[in-house]
């Protein structure tokens, strides 16, 4: 247990986690510290493509096989199963609607690949590897957990729309998505001569650029705790902070039965405790629109997503050290 608090403290007081915090504290404080949308934007492409193709590359240098497929399988399967242990909770620990509980389980049933990106860059500094395909896998789990909301608000009595052409777009080329698995192709296709080429861009400048990128996010998911007066309930709070750890819980039984690295189990923890800011959103206006924006969005970016930073990517890494020897 000592080794375990001693890595998780030592993973804590990393720049990246730092800088989260510093945003967090100037947002909470209403300091005029601000990052332009046009910059926050520009670093979120370069991180996607940069994290996008480096598992590219690394799945090219590996080869297809049996283990890729089994990880891509097990992604999808979690992404199906976790909103219905996330949606079981909030209606013993909330008094949500059905519309609202739903929306909120899709989230979390889903991924935050910002929470991925800082966790590969944790990871990568503990001197652990990590399986390149852990990207792939990323990619597979954003849309699954869409289809198991629509199917528990139409089960349990909510308003759900039908997964018409207008939804299937919304959910497949949703930016994030498109940019992350058209960097991996890319990284795919060309291979190591490709990563020679740009590795001076996507290497070097990385840890900088999250750097900066998660003081923007710390500044804005500081916003939204300030502004989320009357949503979070102490029910719903709670299970903001339990529910990355039962989803973990998850990923921590799929990683040890696919026999993957420990920074592979790490990730696939991370994957699996996360929650959905980017994609299921943009998904969720239109697929339930009843449900409350200022539910979800409160929950996933300012409660789970600043908990995962700050204490579930150091305490998954831990416990994956620990299991995994």
């Amino acid at each position: 247990m000592q080794d375990i608090l001693a890595l998780a403290s030592a993973n804590l007081l990393t720049p990246m986690i730092l800088c989260f915090a510093l945003g967090l504290f100037a947002a909470l404080a209403r300091s005029e510290l601000t990052i332009p949308e046009a910059v926050a934007k520009g670093m979120s492409i370069y991180l996607l493509f940069s994290i996008g193709f480096k598992g590219g590359v690394a799945v090219a240098d590996h080869g297809m096989d049996g283990r890729i497929v089994a990880a891509l399988a097990a992604g999808i399967v979690l992404s199906f199963v976790i909103p219905f242990a996330a949606f079981a909770l909030l209606k013993l620990m909330t008094r949500l609607p059905v519309t609202d509980a739903a929306a909120v389980a899709a989230h979390y049933g889903s991924i935050s690949i910002v929470t991925f990106v800082t966790a590969s860059s944790v990871v990568q500094g503990t001197g652990l590897k990590a399986e390149g395909y852990m990207v792939a896998v990323a990619a597979a789990m954003e849309a699954p957990a869409i289809i198991s909301a629509l199917f528990l608000a139409s089960r349990f009595g909510g308003r759900a729309e039908k997964m018409d052409a207008e939804l299937w777009r919304e959910i497949l080329l949703n930016g994030s998505i498109v940019l992350l698995v058209g960097a991996f192709l890319i990284g795919l296709v060309t291979g190591e001569p490709g990563m020679a080429r740009i590795e001076a861009f996507i290497v070097a400048p990385f840890q900088g650029v999250l750097c900066l990128f998660l003081l923007d996010m710390g500044l804005v998911a500081g916003r939204g705790m300030r502004n989320a007066k009357g949503v979070l309930t102490l029910g719903v709070l709670a299970f903001g902070l339990l529910m990355p750890v039962v989803g973990a819980g998850f990923g921590l039984a799929a990683g040890m039965i696919l026999g993957l690295s420990t920074g592979g189990v790490a990730l696939l923890m991370v994957l699996a405790g996360s929650a959905s800011y980017i994609a299921v959103p943009a998904a969720m206006r239109v697929a339930l629109p009843d449900a409350n924006p200022s539910i979800y969005l409160t929950l996933s970016l300012g409660v789970t997503f600043p908990f995962n930073l700050v204490i579930g990517i150091p305490a998954w890494v831990a416990v994956a050290t620990a299991v995994g020897g």
